[in-house]
């Protein structure tokens, strides 16, 4: 009897091959769902210009804390210049804790309101958006309590009214 690759005119693959293809697949099915719920409406991309983060809010800004770089922090990189912090410089520290030069941090903050490493984001001046982000917080928690709710109910595969995901 011929093995299956012999049968098939086709070569066994090694595991990292294997592994490297089904990764290549993973990532196009990713993509592809991403485009099925772009086409559903799931996401509505016709005002996103208008949905970018505003800049910081001043006070914001201002009440940032500011701190001297011990010697054990020193050679430390600022992560948006990556030149080293030197012992007894002052940096700003941002409320999830990073530390940027103010050269750095302070331009970055007057065109957007997040940590350039986490997105943590800070207060804006601009009431739109901060009820923008409130609806989405509330939107975001009740879609995910009732997909939780209605996955441990009926299983897995229910179709989620608000977020149309399964």
């Amino acid at each position: 009897m011929a093995s299956y690759f012999d049968e098939h005119d086709c070569e066994p693959t090694n595991p990292e091959e294997q592994y490297r293809q089904n990764a290549l697949l993973e990532l196009a099915r990713s993509l592809m769902q991403g485009l099925d719920l772009i086409d559903s409406g799931a996401f509505d991309l016709s005002d996103w210009d208008q949905r970018l983060p505003p800049p910081a809010a001043k006070t914001a800004v201002q009440t940032l804390t500011v701190v001297v770089i011990s010697a054990e922090q020193a050679g430390l990189k600022c992560p948006v210049c990556l030149l080293e912090f030197e012992e007894q410089e002052t940096v700003r520290e941002m409320p999830c804790k990073h530390l940027f030069h103010s050269g750095c941090i302070l331009p970055w903050l007057g065109k957007t309101n997040s940590c350039p490493l986490c997105r943590l984001e800070l207060p804006t001046d601009n009431p739109e958006y901060e009820e923008f982000k409130k609806d989405k917080v509330s939107c975001l928690m009740s879609c995910f309590t009732f997909c939780h709710i209605t996955t441990t109910m009926y299983s897995t595969g229910v179709l989620c009214p608000k977020c149309k995901q399964t």
